[in-house]
């Protein structure tokens, strides 16, 4: 299955974060989706691989720390992740992980842009058919 080049899936529980994820993504004109927790992702990545996954740590049903272990022993390293997380030793977090990348909450709509370009091209390097 080949993976949506723009597609970003935002894992989260908390619904205010993510509609301000969603909006930034979108207005950078990014195709974006979101689950729950960490067993809706795996059911999305199932569905279509996204580019780029933005990995929140506390979740019920399933946390970030068992949706990526789990992740990585399905796609292993070819799925890029940050994890964007507002605990207090947020590096220590990812590298737990083996996060490509991490975000730490709160966070400026440049920094989030800046985060998911360094993964995602930009629209205005994608050539037209």
């Amino acid at each position: 299955m080949m993976p949506n080049a723009r597609d970003v899936l935002v894992v989260d529980d908390d619904p205010d974060m993510v509609e301000a994820i969603l909006m930034v993504l979108e207005q950078g004109h990014y195709a974006t989706r979101c689950a729950e927790n960490g067993q809706q992702a795996l059911m999305e990545v199932e569905k279509c691989r996204p580019g780029l996954i933005l990995l929140d740590m506390l979740m019920p049903v399933m946390d970030g720390w068992e949706f990526a272990k789990q992740l990585r022993a399905r796609y292993d390293h070819a799925i890029p992740v940050v994890v964007v997380t507002a605990a207090e030793h947020v590096k220590t977090r990812g590298d737990e992980v083996g996060a490509d990348d991490v975000l730490s909450k709160p966070f400026n709509i440049a920094s989030l842009l800046q985060m998911v370009e360094r993964y995602l091209p930009p629209v205005t390097a994608q050539i037209s058919p």
